[in-house]
């Protein structure tokens, strides 16, 4: 697994080659080389900021001489009017960083500000509010960084810090009392020490969990009654295997599953379908 520092480093340079290509024309033809200038980043919409400290990456390798005060971190609740940061430099690689900045700090206080309202309808709950694999393609980083700026946690980073045995993985192994004895021999062969997790479907593959000796359970797709129900078992059976509920929870639905008892809610639309917070980035 590459380092998260690569990854980020690597999607701002795959960002810039997407965005500006073999050149920004209408900056290089508009703005003279020696225009020095000033921009703010304006919040228009009330959530939680997240982005910042990417920004300041951003434009720290597009030119290292941009010079950036900023006034609102990472995690704060911003509202319209508010300024985040002022950005003062050369005018062309203001223009040239904008978008990209925009694009990031936009999509990542949207999934902030909704992680916050998830975990806000938990208030009082032990239980915690788990992002997923539904990311974006090359910003999976940044997202899953989102969400904990919003106060919720993440769930296994991709596929080779957890083992996580779906429906597909038990039907295709044999059961899952088979795919839990071959995850374990493999982490034993190859010296991986990784969380085992099981998504089971009914009462009995919850009972095949708890003989099989795995860290955590996954309810998927269980209605808030027979989620208090596996989780009695569970705790009676099983008291220091974590439990997890996923599979078509809503905002509206989210607190029934935390009163529930589960130790996390698996939420997908933290991250797979959200809208961007309305920010700008202005001449000031």
């Amino acid at each position: 697994m590459e380092t998260k520092e690569k990854l980020i480093d690597d999607l701002i340079t795959l960002s810039f080659a997407e965005d500006i290509g073999d050149g920004d024309h209408t900056t290089l033809s508009t703005i003279g080389p020696d225009a020095m200038g000033r921009q703010h980043l304006l919040v228009k919409e009330e959530g939680i900021l997240a982005g910042v400290d990417i920004a300041r990456r951003v434009f720290e390798r597009f030119d290292p001489s941009l010079k950036m005060t900023v006034f609102i971190e990472d995690g704060a609740h911003v509202k319209p009017g508010d300024i985040a940061f002022v950005v003062e430099g050369p005018v062309r690689s203001l223009l040239q960083t904008e978008r990209l900045m925009l694009n990031i700090m936009q999509r990542m206080s949207g999934i902030a500000t909704v992680t916050a309202k998830y975990q806000e309808l938990l208030a009082g709950l032990p239980c915690k509010v788990l992002d997923t694999r539904k990311t974006t393609p090359g910003m999976r980083i940044l997202e899953k960084e989102a969400v904990r700026i919003g106060g919720g946690h993440n769930h296994r980073i991709g596929l080779f810090d957890m083992i996580l045995i779906k429906d597909n993985h038990v039907d295709f192994a044999g059961g899952i009392p088979a795919a839990v004895a071959k995850a374990k021999a493999y982490c034993k062969e190859h010296g991986k020490d990784l969380k085992i997790e099981v998504e089971v479907r009914n009462e009995d593959e919850i009972r095949q969990a708890i003989e099989a000796g795995v860290d955590r359970i996954m309810l998927d797709n269980f209605t808030p009654a027979r989620t208090a129900d596996a989780v009695a078992i569970i705790r009676k059976n099983a008291p220091g295997v974590e439990i997890e509920s996923s599979g078509g929870i809503t905002i509206d639905t989210l607190r029934s599953y935390g009163e529930a008892g589960v130790d996390f809610i698996s939420v997908g639309a933290l991250t797979h379908s959200v809208k961007g917070l309305d920010l700008s980035f202005k001449a000031c």
